[in-house]
């Protein structure tokens, strides 16, 4: 079984998997905004500015999969599609305001050092 993936290996690549499904900025608004409560597609689309609708669906998908999120779907004409975090979703909350925070936080030196890396990069 020498191919076979020790556990340390598979935590690792599971790890690795699940962050590069769920780490990107779409993923992250958009479970940040159901977590205030249920919305439909053109609702997240109008919080997420700047999110085209092939991003949004196919970051949707990819969370619904995951089971992170659900989507509901109402027989009413026209059909009416909502989407809500799912308690496997919602476990996500702290760990996105400890990001959040962090970012707020050393906002100033990351710019700082943004500015300092172009004004060398410039220089040289």
């Amino acid at each position: 079984m020498a191919d076979a993936l020790c556990p340390t290996e598979y935590s690792d690549h599971l790890s690795r998997m699940i962050l590069d499904q769920i780490a990107d900025k779409w993923s992250i608004l958009i479970i940040a905004a159901l977590c205030s409560g249920p919305m439909r597609f053109n609702g997240l689309k109008r919080q997420l500015n700047g999110v085209t609708q092939k991003a949004l669906t196919q970051t949707l998908r990819r969370l619904e999969r995951l089971g992170l999120i659900e989507r509901r779907v109402f027989p009413v004409s026209p059909v009416a599609v909502e989407y809500s975090v799912t308690p496997l979703g919602e476990s996500l909350k702290a760990p996105f305001q400890a990001i959040f925070q962090w970012s707020v936080a050393h906002g100033p030196e990351i710019e700082a050092a943004k500015q300092r890396f172009d004004r060398e990069r410039d220089g040289a």
